[in-house]
């Protein structure tokens, strides 16, 4: 059973933070799916990870090419054609609670400074921790991630 973890972003930017959770999930060995909602903000994540410090580079790819079932991290509006077990959601994308429960972690980034964002993440909080998925929600205001709340 899956949990999803809610990262509150208010000091880093969506770009910053990303790389750094997918660098961990690549370091436990996790394929990941990063679902989006708009194409061209999946595209301008895709050249930011390109354009990353080539020590940490991390390898990944656009949905629809010919090699989405071999990419280890798989930038998408859809759903996981690479193995993912780990869904990263950034700009609101919808994650189910059925998806929770099958992988090994569900990540929903949000930017905490944009009132929309920041009440799509308490709905989202509120569905999914209502079908009993387990929960923890993260925020970064102190100047490093904390733990501020679990379900």
């Amino acid at each position: 059973m899956g949990a999803v973890y809610f990262y509150h972003l208010t000091r880093r930017p969506l770009e910053a933070t990303l790389p750094m959770l997918l660098d961990k999930a690549r370091g436990a060995g996790w394929r990941v799916l990063v679902r989006g909602t708009q194409e061209a903000r999946l595209d301008w994540l895709d050249e930011k990870l390109w354009l990353g410090p080539e020590e940490g580079f991390l390898p990944h790819g656009r949905a629809g090419g010919p090699h989405d079932t071999r990419q280890p991290i798989l930038l998408s509006t859809g759903a996981a054609t690479n193995g993912a077990v780990c869904i990263m959601s950034v700009d609101g994308a919808e994650v189910s609670p059925d998806e929770v429960q099958a992988l090994e972690r569900t990540c929903i980034l949000f930017d905490g400074n944009d009132e929309q964002a920041l009440n799509h993440a308490r709905g989202q909080w509120k569905t999914l921790t209502s079908a009993s998925c387990s929960a923890q929600y993260w925020s970064e205001e102190s100047g490093r991630w904390e733990k501020k709340a679990e379900a």
